[in-house]
């Protein structure tokens, strides 16, 4: 094993954790964290069950070497609501029946948080290409496009 501290801030706050240089973010997240949410899917980067924002940007934690988060802001689906007060994202998902089985579900809304923090107010061809990289097995994505296009309409108030 060869460790090192990984120092970023998670969810808010500062973070340090002891990690060997071989883990990948996504076994940090939920092995070391226990941040759960973050569902480890395929491991390949094709499924984004494991999808995180990192510096602003949505990406698969499965093909993120926990070290290249050293130094780096990475919100989780556990930063972004709270059982009191839930993200837009989450009420529109729910509201809009968005959500089935829930393996990736996490993903999805961090794919479309990613979306609608850098353009707030997507159009239809936007949505699908921020979860082009996200697979849901469950829903058509239908529900689930409608459900980003309502936390947009949300956000706007």
């Amino acid at each position: 094993m060869n460790l090192t501290t990984l120092q970023f801030v998670l969810n808010g706050e500062e973070t340090a954790i002891v990690v060997d240089t071989s883990d990948m973010l996504v076994d940090v997240l939920r092995e070391r964290m226990l941040l759960t949410g973050t569902k480890k899917g395929c491991g390949k980067g094709e499924c984004g069950a494991c999808t995180v924002i990192m510096n602003g940007a949505a990406v698969n934690s499965c093909m993120i070497p926990a070290l290249k988060a050293m130094g780096s802001v990475v919100e989780t689906i556990e930063g972004i609501g709270t059982l009191e007060k839930l993200h837009p994202l989450q009420e529109s998902f729910m509201d809009e029946g968005a959500i089935q089985c829930g393996f990736c579900t996490p993903g999805m809304i961090m794919s479309a948080k990613a979306l609608l923090d850098s353009q707030p107010h997507p159009d239809g061809k936007q949505i699908r290409e921020a979860i082009a990289g996200n697979i849901c097995r469950c829903t058509g994505y239908v529900k689930i496009k409608k459900a980003i296009l309502s936390a947009s309409e949300k956000l706007k108030g």
